[in-house]
């Protein structure tokens, strides 16, 4: 199983980034699906999940309105749109998946294996 995650980089405040998932080893269809992050020095939180079939999805609070999460299931992949990047949403995003269930930190069961968003202000 493999979860691959891209499309973070270095960008400037009240810029956008899109970043990208691909599901590989798993009935990607089966699996609920989440953005988490972790900020150096605090812990992984999650950031956004969907469930399985698209249509059940949660944020974070300090996302809502700027973020968004969806998924391909013919793709196999999960995206997050990130809107109006401000600098606190700076650090490293996982990926995870977790069969029949929205995803969270304590039983996702496969995580990908992070990339770095880094907001400037």
């Amino acid at each position: 199983v493999q979860l691959q995650a891209c499309g973070g980089g270095l960008v400037q405040a009240r810029d956008s980034l899109r970043l990208s998932c691909a599901a590989s080893g798993i009935i990607f269809s089966n699996y609920g699906m989440g953005w988490f992050r972790q900020a150096p020095g605090k812990e992984r939180d999650l950031v956004a999940n969907i469930n399985w079939y698209g249509d059940s999805i949660e944020y974070a609070d300090s996302v809502k309105g700027r973020f968004t999460i969806s998924r391909d299931n013919a793709k196999d992949t999960v995206y997050l749109q990130m809107n109006t990047l401000k600098p606190e949403d700076t650090a490293v995003y996982y990926c995870a998946a977790q069969r029949w269930a929205a995803v969270t930190i304590a039983k996702a069961e496969y995580w990908g294996q992070g990339t770095q968003v880094t907001v400037s202000s």
